[in-house]
């Protein structure tokens, strides 16, 4: 994940994906080899010089400011968080820090917000999408196939984006799976230019792309998204179909929790109460998950 390359790769890729007509720059009914714009065009709208424009793509000119950055992002017509993101590349780029992230942990705060949620299906997520902990009805929602007791150990902890991309058990769960999985890697390519240097994250989107071609198709389409909340049709062996919106509270500097809700009242809420009766007579308290993992 060098930095160069996926400032490079992430402007050529979003360049080659917004059309003439979308930016306003006239074709003249002109054949096209391509159907993006072509790098003077994007350097046109962006108010810089082609040259330097091309340099930038290619990996060979660091020195772009904030506001040369800005600049090519309302050209390129990305949103908020996409500006970020190439801001985040722009950093990484230059960067020659090798320092390791630093290890995630469930906080003591963290503990006590899943143990509120008690009646809310609810999970701790590491950057890298690894379950650090979850509640009860959490683990019955999202993962009920597996073992309630692996987050507590680093070493068997389960990673949502594994699982959405290799697990069957999960990719049934979503009815709009394609949806889903476009949010896990839109949610990864933020990551990825926050912590090029992370080496663990390097092995699983390796691990992704050689395993998955659907996740391979997704990463090299450089879209990134940041769902703080989004709703979902799932299916669920015990309980059937409901719907639930899916809320994700991150932290600056910590691990994000996912909790997912139902319409009071609604056939949906009526499901989440029986999955949780269901997993009273059968699932046993969940043990404290404090460990932490690089």
């Amino acid at each position: 994940m060098n930095g160069k390359s996926q400032l490079g790769d992430f402007l050529q890729t979003r360049r080659s994906q917004l059309r003439p007509d979308e930016a306003g720059v006239p074709t003249y009914g002109e054949r096209r080899r391509v159907p993006g714009l072509r790098r003077e065009e994007l350097a046109l709208l962006a108010g810089v010089s082609a040259s330097y424009y091309a340099r930038l793509e290619q990996g060979h000119s660091l020195s772009a400011s904030p506001e040369v950055l800005d600049a090519i992002a309302r050209a390129l017509r990305l949103d908020e968080s996409e500006r970020r993101h190439l801001h985040d590349l722009a950093r990484s780029a230059k960067s020659h820090s090798r320092r390791r992230p630093a290890p995630e942990r469930v906080t003591e705060a963290a503990t006590q917000l899943l143990d509120a949620l008690g009646h809310v299906p609810a999970i701790v997520i590491g950057r890298r999408s690894d379950v650090l902990a979850w509640n009860r009805l959490g683990h019955a929602l999202f993962a009920g196939h597996l073992d309630p007791g692996a987050p507590d150990i680093a070493a068997q902890r389960p990673n949502m984006a594994r699982l959405v991309f290799l697990d069957a058990h999960t990719r049934d769960l979503y009815a709009d799976w394609p949806s889903k999985a476009r949010a896990v890697v839109g949610s990864l390519r933020l990551v990825a230019g926050r912590y090029p240097q992370d080496a663990a994250l390097h092995t699983l989107l390796g691990e992704l792309s050689a395993r998955s071609e659907d996740f391979a198709s997704m990463w090299a389409d450089h879209r990134v998204k940041a769902c703080a909340v989004a709703e979902y049709e799932m299916r669920h062996p015990l309980v059937g179909s409901l719907t639930v919106t899916q809320q994700t509270w991150s932290q600056e500097a910590g691990p994000s929790i996912v909790a997912a809700t139902t319409a009071a009242g609604s056939p949906s809420r009526a499901a989440l109460d029986l999955l949780a009766q269901a997993i009273t007579r059968t699932v046993p308290a969940r043990s404290d998950s404090r460990l932490s993992t690089g």
